[in-house]
Order: structure tokens, then sequence, then C-alpha cells
């Protein structure tokens, strides 16, 4: 039975803020001895566990906070315990009140967020947990963030009263092993209590939805003229236009398509590919999103492989890309819709319909009852396959919404945030970090058609005040060889993905322009991300931690001592596999394990505190002299003797010589000697040396910004080096002497 104070309290709460609280039932299951922890969004934190916590726990707050007049009215309702997380005293009074089965609140950032996400996680927290015994009751708080008594008034838009999200997670247990003590015990126990939290911050956003709902409930949560897109053309476009033309495209598609069928996307980077993406989405299309780099053949073969009939593209992109000689190749065999005479068929009831059901996107959306379940398949994606044959890969929404919110540990989106986006969208990397992730979280995305313009691209952050910026190794190196040190001042996050990010690429940035490289690790499989570093858990040569929620398991690899294959399991793991000897069926991933594994084909090894090494891919390794050799050490060696140019490491097999490794370079004059002298330097073993260097005017590299490993390879195998001229020595001599001559 709650009292009357609490029962108006929540009342009022409810009527103000629409407070949704789920998980109650956890409560009972934590038991006597709890130590309740939970995110600290706003001053309605503690009103809000207050109010719904079954009993009325002590409270554990700073010294400073408790003195705050502003406080002194609420702190009168319940019972305080103050104190100073870094002092020993104060916690090990803590530990001596918990342990005698009591339970208490505490906030393990110290301080209400100032950017919307998790802050510094303080050890005392963790250290009270291990050392009372206790167990761990999360709360996660979502919404409180938005409303006018948090903290990010200027740094996100703000409400007078947002709806409120209280969910109360299933306790958890701190364990440490019993041979650690003293600091290293600390460490240990402030690195699961982190983890923990990560994990409550990953469960406020809500995954039973999908990617239409999504879009709809990020526009009822920010301002519906909040800006959301802008291209090259300097066009804009916000979530009340983005809404009103997908619904107003979507009616004309709907009468030249069928529901769920796979449609072909055959656009770039410009503000016209969210609208034809969200249109599909609304009438339950599934866009298959076509890579136009990859050449005619692969374009046909991916089609054939997700069953493609239809694709969408546009007169001025196939002109301006000079792409007419695929578009008459696709006409051929497939039907092709362009945009501009779509747009010739639009009449005034079309208009006033897509305006009508715009006012209520979302009941118009539930009413055609397609599009409603988060498990069905989302999007299509194109990797390579073997002999040459793409292989399609399939998300589902949840897939796309679990892999945001696993994201925004580490890297939160709001409203003043501009992500420039020049990774092409056929790509994860650029469809969900740099496309669908922003809109969710309210930023404004700047889409640029290609990101090999390197002299522009710089320029464009500067002029934008762009906040986020993703790229590859490879490109970050163009950029920086142009850029002056001030274009990339307002950059908050620079994150590296898709290939390895060497040494000198992350030096070059920390010297010239004062910015850290966050290095992140994923693949198209993953939708994408897996790992990633962030300001708060970075370590230098790693690509970060876990994302929240994921497992994983390392397969020994015969002929490699350290690491193994990376195999993974979480909800952003794919449906499926479309595969071109069985199109149109989705072939889940599995291991021995079982389903729902993944194995990645990456080389990877974890280190103490959770940190994943990369050592490169499965296929990317050369048995030389009986042991395996990562061609991707052989490329940071190259770099470690020829910072900031562009090398590639390729394994040639000779029938007479066996496997051979060839680094590619554009570094003029590069020679082997160097990279002989630069591995003793360094005390890198010599098989790491490649057997030959050749320098080339450009190393291949793909629109996603990865090295091009398979043309490299064809223009290693169509030009093999030439045999050196044998001498005779002296049985070649004699054998002269004797032979008669022909």
């Amino acid at each position: 039975m709650i009292s009357v104070a609490k029962f108006f309290l929540r009342l009022l709460l409810r009527c103000l803020y629409r407070v949704e609280v789920t998980g109650l039932e956890n409560y009972e299951k934590a038991g006597k001895r709890v130590l309740i922890i939970s995110n600290h969004t706003s001053l309605l934190d503690g009103v809000l566990l207050y109010a719904w916590l079954p009993e009325t726990p002590t409270f554990a707050i700073n010294t400073d906070i408790a003195s705050r007049q502003i406080f002194k009215p609420f702190l009168r309702f319940v019972e305080l315990f103050e104190m100073d997380p870094v002092n020993p005293l104060s916690i090990k009074s803590m530990i001596k009140f918990i342990k005698q089965d009591n339970k208490a609140v505490m906030f393990p950032e110290g301080r209400i967020t100032t950017t919307g996400t998790l802050m510094k996680i303080y050890e005392g927290p963790g250290l009270i947990a291990d050392k009372s015994d206790a167990n761990l009751l999360p709360i996660a708080i979502e919404g409180a963030q938005y409303s006018r008594l948090s903290y990010m008034k200027g740094r996100n838009q703000v409400y007078w009263f947002p709806k409120v999200k209280v969910t109360i997670l299933p306790p958890e247990k701190i364990t440490v092993p019993e041979d650690l003590s003293g600091h290293e015990r600390r460490k240990y126990a402030a690195r699961q209590l982190q983890n923990i939290m990560y994990y409550l911050i990953y469960r406020t956003v809500d995954q039973e939805m999908t990617l239409y709902q999504a879009l709809i409930a990020a526009m009822q949560r920010f301002e519906k003229k909040k800006i959301l897109f802008e291209d090259i053309s300097r066009d804009t476009l916000n979530y009340k236009q983005l809404i009103v033309r997908s619904i107003l495209l979507s009616k004309l598609l709907k009468k030249k398509t069928a529901a769920d069928e796979n449609i072909g996307v055959l656009l770039p980077n410009v503000n016209g590919l969210p609208v034809v993406f969200f249109a599909l989405q609304f009438i339950g299309r599934i866009p298959a999103m076509l890579n136009f780099t990859a050449g005619t053949l692969a374009i046909k073969r991916a089609c054939q492989t997700a069953k493609i009939t239809n694709v969408i593209t546009s007169r001025k992109f196939i002109a301006n890309a000079k792409l007419d000689a695929l578009a008459a190749e696709l006409e051929l065999a497939l039907n092709v819709i362009y945009l501009e005479d779509l747009r010739e068929e639009i009449g005034l009831f079309t208009k006033l319909s897509a305006l009508y059901k715009s006012l209520n996107p979302a009941r118009h959306l539930l009413k055609q009852q397609i599009n409603t379940n988060p498990d069905s398949p989302a999007v299509i994606l194109f990797t390579s396959g073997s002999e040459g044959h793409p292989k399609g890969v399939v998300l589902s929404h949840r897939n796309i919404l679990a892999n945001y919110a696993q994201t925004r540990c580490s890297i939160n989106f709001n409203t003043n945030d501009i992500v420039f986006c020049c990774l092409p969208l056929f790509h994860s990397f650029g469809l969900n970090a740099g496309f669908l992730m922003p809109i969710l979280g309210g930023g404004k995305v700047f889409l640029y058609p290609t990101p090999l313009h390197y002299r522009i691209i710089p320029e464009l952050i500067y002029e934008l005040g762009a906040t986020i910026f993703y790229g590859t190794n490879t490109f970050f190196k163009g950029y920086a060889r142009y850029a002056h040190p001030f274009d990339f001042d307002t950059l908050d996050y620079i994150v590296a993905g898709a290939e390895k990010l060497h040494d000198d690429t992350m030096q070059l940035y920390m010297n010239k322009f004062g910015k850290r490289i966050l290095q992140g690790y994923g693949v198209t499989e993953t939708s994408p991300v897996i790992a990633v570093n962030n300001k708060m858990q970075n370590k230098t040569g790693t690509v970060g931690c876990l994302i929240p929620d994921m497992q994983y398991y390392i397969e020994p690899v015969d002929g490699i001592e350290t690491g193994g294959k990376l195999v993974v399991k979480g909800p952003n793991v794919m449906l499926g596999y479309l595969l071109h000897d069985n199109p149109g069926v989705i072939q889940p991933p599995s291991t021995e394990r079982g389903a729902g594994w993944y194995d990645t084909g990456d080389i990877a090894d974890m280190d103490e505190e959770g940190f994943i090494r990369i050592l490169g891919r499965a296929k990317r390794f050369a048995k030389i002299g009986g042991e395996m050799v990562s061609l991707s050490a052989v490329e940071e060696l190259a770099s470690l003797a020829w910072p900031n140019t562009l090398h590639a490491a390729a394994s040639i097999y000779d029938e007479r010589k066996g496997e051979r490794i060839i680094l590619v370079t554009e570094k003029k004059n590069a020679d082997r000697k160097t990279l002989q002298d630069t591995a003793r330097e360094h005390q890198i073993g010599e098989l790491t040396i490649p057997r030959e260097v050749r320098v080339v005017e450009k190393v291949p590299v793909l629109g996603t910004g990865k090295t091009d490993y398979m043309t490299l390879a064809k223009q290693l195998s169509e030009n093999p080096t030439p045999e050196p001229e044998e001498k005779p020595g002296l049985m070649g001599k004699l054998k002269k002497l004797v032979e008669p001559e022909e």
C-alpha cells in the first residue's frame, strides 16, 4: 500500500510527463541487500524513483548536493546518506550500511548528464557493491533529459513536459576473481559496473518498432521543422517534409510494386534518397541498396540474388555519373523506375491525400497492416561473395534499431549535431551510422555524394561546423593532406571504420588538428557496429570494447598463436544471407554453437580490460616458411617506413617458389632495404618483410574507402614479376660444353 503523498505525486507526474514504469517485479527479485543504480538525466530522477519504488530506500547523495537549498524540500521526504564517492571513509560507511540488509540509491555518474548520455562513472559504487555483496538493481530513465529540469538546455532540445519512461531491469551481481585485491580489484569492479551502466543506457531505446515508426517517434520528440538533411545543392529536408514526401512517393510506388517486394535503389547521397528509402518503408517494400560503382555485371548479379525486378533511380544521376550504359543494360532485364517520371504522375488529389495522412502518419501506417513487425526485413545490403557473386545481407528493423541503441552508449546524437556523411549509403557504415542513427537522435546529416574529394570535404566541414565525421584510414590520410589545421576544429567525434586505422594516421590528426580519431569495428552482417572506442574508454591500437548485449567467442586457428576467429551473437546480427545459388531465400547465420552466431572471419584478440585488437582477416594471412604472416602487419610495417602514404599487401602463389608477399605502394623510390631497416629498428620479424615492393601511381580503392584487394590481386596476377636471367654458374657451363648444339 503506497502512501497518500506517493499516490498524489504519481498522479501529478503521470499527468505532466505521461510516466510509464515497467519491470517493477524486478524490485522484489533483488532481495534485501540492494544497491539501486540509475543514470542521472535531470532533477526529476530522485522524485521519479521516490514515487515509484515500492519502498522508500535511502538516497546516497553527494554532500555538496545535500547542502543546496533547492533540494531541501524534497530531501525531507527521504532518508539521506551523505557521502563523497571519492572519499574512502565515506565508501566504507556505505558498505557497512548496505551489509545490514539495507537498500540504497546511487547515481554512479555523480552528476546530472550534460551530454544526454552517460558521463564519467565513479569507481565507488562498483567497490561498494563488491565489498557489501549486494545485488545491483539497475534502473533506466529515458526522456527526462529533454525536460527543462535537465542540464541539456543549449545542448539539446528541451521541453516543459516530455514523455518519461522508467525501466527497472533484472538485478545483477558484481563478481570479482578471488585472487584480485586492492587497486586491481577496484578497477575490475568498476569495469563491471560501467558495463552494466552501458547496458542500462542501451535498454532506454525502444526496439519494438519499425524504422518508419522510429522516424515518427523522433519527429514527435523533436520539432517537426527540425532540419534533418542537407545535400550538395543546399536543399534541406525536415521531419515534416520527409514524412509528407515519403507518403506522397509511396502512393505512386505502391501501384508499381508488390508488398514485401525487394526494390533496388540506385541513387547517390542526395536528399531524394531518404525520401525513397522511407517511402518504401511506409508501404512495406524492402529497399536493396545497389552499389553503382560495382559495375554492370555485379549489379545485375545482385538483382538476381535478391530477386529484384524493379530498380529506382534518377535520370539526372544517370547522366551526371555517366552511367547511361549501365541504365541501358538494366532496362533490358529489369523495370527501371525514374523519379523524374514519377513526378509527372503527381496530381492534386495525390498531394492532398499525402498531406492528410502526414497529419497522423502512425495511424495510417498501422491502417495498412503491413510493415509493423520489427523482426521483418528492413533493408538489403550487398557484400562481395565467392566467384564474383555478391551476397545479400538482410537486416531487420530490430537489427538496425538495436545497433543504434548499442552505439548510442558511446556516441550520442543530439539536435546540435551535424553529421558529415560522404560514405555511400549502399555501405552499412554510411547507411546506419551516417544516415539512420543521427536522424533517430535528432541530428542533422549533410549528404555529400563522394568521399574522394580530398580538397573540398575539409572545407565543407569547416563551413558547416560539422560535429561528427566518419571515414576510413585511406580517406582520412587524403583529407589531412589538403586540410587546413583549423578545418576540423568543430568536430567532436572523428570515427574510423571499415579498415584498420594506422598509427601514423592517428598521430597525423593529433599533431596537425589536435583531434583524436576513435577507431571502431564492424561488418555489414552486424548492422554494422561490433565494437568502438569512445571518449571514456579508449585504447590506441584497439577497436574498443564490445557494445552492449553482444556475446562472443574466439575460435582457434591453426598457425596463429595469439587470438583467433571472432564469432559474435546479438540483436544486431543479420537475419541472414541471400545467395546467388538460392535467390530470394534467407539463410540465417549459424556456427557449431547454434543459430544466431556469426563468424566474422577476422582474427582478433581481447585483452584483460575487454579491448579488442583486430589482427587481420583470416583470408589475409599468408603461410611463409610454415608460419602464418598477417598481410595487415606487412602494411603496418610499410606505414612505419613511409608514413602518410597508401600501401597494400597481397599474397601471390607461385608453383615454383610457393606463396610470396608483394607490397604495392604509392611511395616513390620505395625499396625493400628500407623495410628491412625499419623492421630491425622496431624488432619486427623478418617474415613480415615482403618478398617484393612495387611502386604504383594509385593503389586501387573501393567506393567505401577500403583497399580493393580483388582488383589488386588481379593486377598482380596479370603482371607477374619477370624472372631474373639465370646466371650459368660452374655446372651450367659444364653442361653447355657437353651438350651438342642444335
